[in-house]
């Protein structure tokens, strides 16, 4: 069945069964959050990961980018690895691991004392079929702008000699933004609308991976789109977006969410 029948919709069932529908190289960005190591209840339902990932990267155009958001949970005083091992089988299948970021919580929710420290993150690796074809930076303030510095030049990395060969000065005024992206959680009103949910992400989030790999008309997809965080973003800023969910809960909740937001005309996208 062709794409276009599931265009600005959020689905109702197996998203492996639903994925399996669609046509080969048709999304250009998708942002998801499996229910990683049982840490949330999620209605019970569980989720096929291997199959998820090889259906992701068949539907996934060239270029496109997969950011995947997953955490560990402790169990037996270690900390699962499952982050790790997702992020290797995703490279096993032929994606590339184009970016290792991290979401830091400002208000992560205090942990019992368990001799380590208090978690704050979550990993967002970002997977790419190919090189990745769209990216529009997030620039950030220099804290040093126009600052005139003798002699210093930046390091380059991307070399095997680790020379100085770039001048910096002066210092420009913007500059790329990290990958350490800092949100609060659920304390937005956009974030507030999810509260159904056991753990959605901040709509700020996926607003600035949408803004980031995608262009106005893009597909954006999230096959287990939960609260609906991803389809209302994308909605929002002119992205076609498909959401599946498996629990009937949950749709209704993205649906409405969708539905909030729908008072402004659609542009008129080609299929």
């Amino acid at each position: 069945m062709e794409i276009k029948n599931y265009i600005n919709s959020i689905i109702e069932g197996n998203c492996v069964e639903m994925m399996k529908q669609f046509d080969d190289n048709v999304i250009d960005l998708t942002i998801t959050s499996p229910p990683y190591d049982d840490l949330r209840n999620y209605n019970g339902y569980v989720f096929p990961f291997k199959e998820i990932a090889q259906e992701l990267f068949r539907i996934t155009k060239p270029g496109g980018v997969v950011v995947w958001v997953v955490a560990d949970a402790t169990i037996d005083a270690t900390e699962t690895g499952t982050s790790f091992k997702q992020a290797l089988y995703f490279k096993d299948i032929g994606f590339k691991l184009h970016d290792t970021m991290i979401f830091r919580k400002r208000n992560p929710i205090p942990q019992i004392y368990r001799k380590r420290y208090n978690n704050e993150f979550e990993y967002m690796f970002v997977f790419s079929k190919g090189i990745v074809k769209t990216h529009n930076p997030i620039l950030v303030d220099c804290l040093h702008a126009g600052l005139e510095l003798n002699g210093t030049t930046y390091k380059n990395y991307s070399k095997n000699e680790q020379v100085r060969d770039k001048p910096a000065s002066p210092v420009k005024d913007k500059k790329i933004k990290g990958n350490v992206w800092e949100y609060v959680v659920g304390k937005k009103q956009e974030d507030q609308e999810a509260k159904g949910h056991p753990a959605p992400f901040p709509c700020e989030l996926v607003r600035d991976h949408i803004l980031s790999w995608t262009n106005a008309g893009d597909m954006v997809l999230d096959p287990m789109c939960g609260s609906g965080t991803t389809p209302r973003v994308a909605y929002e800023l002119y992205r076609q977006y498909i959401g599946i969910d498996i629990s009937p809960e949950y749709c209704e909740i993205a649906r409405k969410r969708v539905k909030k937001i729908e008072i402004q005309p659609r542009l008129a996208f080609e299929y």
